[in-house]
């Protein structure tokens, strides 16, 4: 016989029908799913197929969640999915759960013939993707101008799905403050009609809500290259409060500089505009030329040491100065009615980072505002609140978003397939993104809700890697589905723990 390769083994088909699967904790995945009401959400908000044939709307899209989740980036993926006979079985039997047997028929009775696949094929979601596409709408895109792209009523339906979730989660882990972070992230692509971005290349900026207690996005808009992540916040904050559950008790807002604008603070500082009541926010504020005056009044013992604790509750000088800073914007003084907010400066000596860094003066002052003070040269960055906390730990506080939300951005990017899209429509992308977000909030979840501990702040490697990565074989018999796992009695004792936990949850609000 011909020797396959150089170590003493050989690769042979296995013809049998065995039920064999790769991904044998994806079925934790999956029960959660269920006991969330996702599939019955799908079907319920989003709608995009009529007239009762072929794939459901929650075939389709708990399709591509799992993709997301397996490690696949593009539609073409999905053609794994189907080869994987144990995985096709776990998804059909969630597909059809809690159907009576009138529902049961109706299913069997969307295809002609007798149906072959449990994964949707990459043509089939191709098709499904384009009832996302809004022809006349995305002729109002053009080169040079922020354009919003209004969203169908079938990706709204994906919101409202986003929302459901949203309520299952806070109704098993209830948190009375929701902290969130807007953010918009670029995300690159070669598709010929994304437009530039301000980086110099094609590119779409989704502009992201995320709720740091929950680990949640709560919101998402997806937009063109060309759209600065300040354009229309207020809306989508007030979207984002549509999203938020009511049992919440406050509601704070985290932002960069993009959120400087004076019609979003005033609406957070106003008491009686929403259902959550007064918005407590602190957001980066622009460096202008009559910032830095006020900066540069500050009398020089009335800056303080901006202390760091590290993971070990550790403090330690960070080696930035804060101070309280007398400022009033221009376009407040003018008006009658003007809110009166409180601004914090940051400052950070820079010449002794030059001859480290190599950087230029020149260079490194078109990229962060720097200005002189007491004969030595300073970055300077400025905050705006109405919070009336210690300023040390409310800088403390601001400066989460930055790690929360960004890691948020890099794994939607990264781990997810966020990074790449398989359309050039703008609608079609817009989908797999909101797809996308629905595959991160459920591994969110799995980790709040059911793994805990330590698996809270881990990766989707680490999650692939010990979780979703356990062979096994399905086995139907008497109407139910056997897996028996090959990674030992320790593997199978967790397996049987996790779905003990995930049966003990409140069910979601379609479930």
């Amino acid at each position: 016989m011909m020797t396959q390769g150089e170590l003493g083994f050989k690769y042979e088909e296995d013809k049998s029908k065995s039920g064999m699967t790769g991904v044998g904790g994806i079925g934790l995945y999956l029960d959660l799913a269920s006991r969330s009401g996702l599939v019955r959400s799908i079907e319920g908000n989003v709608q995009a197929r009529s007239g009762g044939q072929g794939w459901t709307d929650a075939e389709v899209v708990l399709s591509v969640v799992l993709l997301n989740l397996v490690g696949g980036d593009s539609v073409e993926d999905l053609q794994r999915l189907e080869a994987d006979e144990g995985l096709c079985a776990l998804l059909s039997k969630s597909l059809s759960h809690g159907l009576s047997r009138k529902g049961r028929r109706q299913m069997k009775g969307r295809w002609r013939k007798a149906k072959k696949r449990s994964v949707p094929s990459s043509s089939s979601v191709f098709r499904y993707l384009a009832y996302f596409h809004d022809e006349e709408e995305e002729r109002r895109r053009v080169e040079g101008k922020a354009t919003i792209v209004h969203p169908s009523e079938t990706l709204k339906g994906l919101r409202r799905v986003c929302r459901d979730f949203i309520g299952f989660v806070q109704e098993n882990r209830k948190e009375v403050v929701a902290t969130l972070d807007m953010d918009a992230t670029v995300v690159e692509t070669e598709k010929h009609d994304a437009l530039w971005c301000y980086k110099g290349y094609r590119a779409y900026q989704p502009l992201n809500v995320y709720w740091a207690e929950q680990d949640l996005v709560v919101h998402t808009e997806f937009r063109d290259g060309n759209v600065p992540a300040g354009f229309e916040q207020k809306r989508i904050l007030e979207e984002t409060l549509g999203q938020v559950p009511r049992s919440v008790q406050r509601v704070r807002m985290r932002s960069d500089s993009a959120g400087y604008q004076h019609e979003l603070l005033k609406y957070c500082d106003e008491e009686g505009n929403k259902w959550c009541g007064r918005i407590e926010f602190t957001v980066s504020c622009r460096v202008s030329r009559e910032f830095k005056l006020a900066v540069s009044e500050v009398d020089e013992g009335e800056w303080k040491a901006l202390l760091k604790t590290d993971r070990w509750g550790n403090c330690y000088d960070s080696g930035r100065e804060y101070a309280e800073v007398c400022f009033v914007p221009n376009e407040v003084s003018c008006k009658k009615r003007g809110c009166e907010y409180r601004y914090l400066a940051i400052r950070e000596r820079i010449h002794e980072q030059l001859c480290f860094e190599g950087m230029e003066c020149g260079k490194l002052e078109e990229s962060v505002p720097t200005m002189s003070m007491k004969g030595d040269k300073y970055k300077v960055f400025g905050i705006v609140t109405n919070m009336d906390w210690d300023a040390q730990e409310l800088i403390g506080w601001h400066y989460k978003r930055c790690g929360k939300s960004e890691q948020a951005h890099s794994v939607m990017k990264e781990d997810l397939a966020g990074g790449r899209f398989p359309s050039g429509d703008f609608g079609e992308n817009a989908a797999w993104w909101w797809m996308m977000i629905l595959a991160f909030n459920l591994n969110a979840a799995m980790k709040s809700l059911v793994l805990g501990g330590n698996w809270v702040s881990r990766r989707m490697k680490a999650i692939r890697f010990s979780l979703i990565y356990v062979a096994g074989r399905v086995i139907a018999g008497a109407r139910q589905l056997r897996i028996k796992l090959s990674g030992g009695r320790s593997s199978y004792e967790w397996m049987i723990w996790l779905r003990a936990k995930i049966l003990l949850l409140a069910p979601g609000p379609s479930g």
